[in-house]
């Protein structure tokens, strides 16, 4: 039997896209919404999740602390540079434009009537808004209501949510395999 072997690949070796470029290519059509988020850490590590998955765009709302700022960046390591991003002081103002533009309001929340992740199939060609809300809180009742469904991720442990930036990655990437299929 054959022993592979591996080495780490250098920055340079990675192909990775400067802002500018991130700019210009085709975008995953997701948006990513942040609903009254408080940790600075969670925002940083949301942007650079939205980065590696080419998303649109990041709406940061309520609460929701924006770039320029140190610990944002601690964890973004520079994505905020590239991602666009918009501030809404009231999220529902956010959704309301994003249905205007015609997305699919995803909350990514516990409630009756949800989606287990990994029944929910996206539609070719649909443009999609995932909201996330506030780490104790969760998305407000009030943006759950204008949603156009309800997602949630199934747990199996002792705690009843897993942290918001993890659920960003595992939703994206969930959304990402069905987006590759379909082109």
């Amino acid at each position: 039997m054959t022993q592979l072997r591996f080495r780490k690949k250098k920055n340079e070796e990675l192909g990775r896209l400067t802002p500018e470029e991130y700019h210009q290519t085709e975008k995953f059509p997701v948006t990513i919404v942040l609903d009254n988020v408080r940790s600075l850490n969670n925002i940083g590590s949301i942007f650079r999740t939205a980065d590696g998955f080419r998303a649109e765009e990041l709406l940061l709302c309520g609460i929701t602390a924006t770039p320029p700022h140190r610990d944002i960046r601690k964890t973004a390591l520079g994505a905020e540079e590239a991602v666009p991003w918009r501030y809404f002081p009231e999220t529902r103002e956010a959704i309301s434009e994003l249905k205007k533009n015609g997305y699919r309001i995803l909350s990514v929340e516990q409630t009756e009537n949800s989606i287990s992740l990994e029944r929910f199939s996206p539609k070719k060609g649909q443009h999609y808004a995932l909201v996330f809300g506030h780490e104790i809180r969760g998305v407000s009742q009030e943006v759950v209501e204008m949603s156009d469904t309800v997602i949630e991720i199934p747990q199996f442990g002792t705690k009843h949510s897993f942290n918001i930036a993890v659920s960003a990655g595992m939703v994206l990437w969930h959304l990402y395999l069905h987006w590759v299929d379909s082109k």
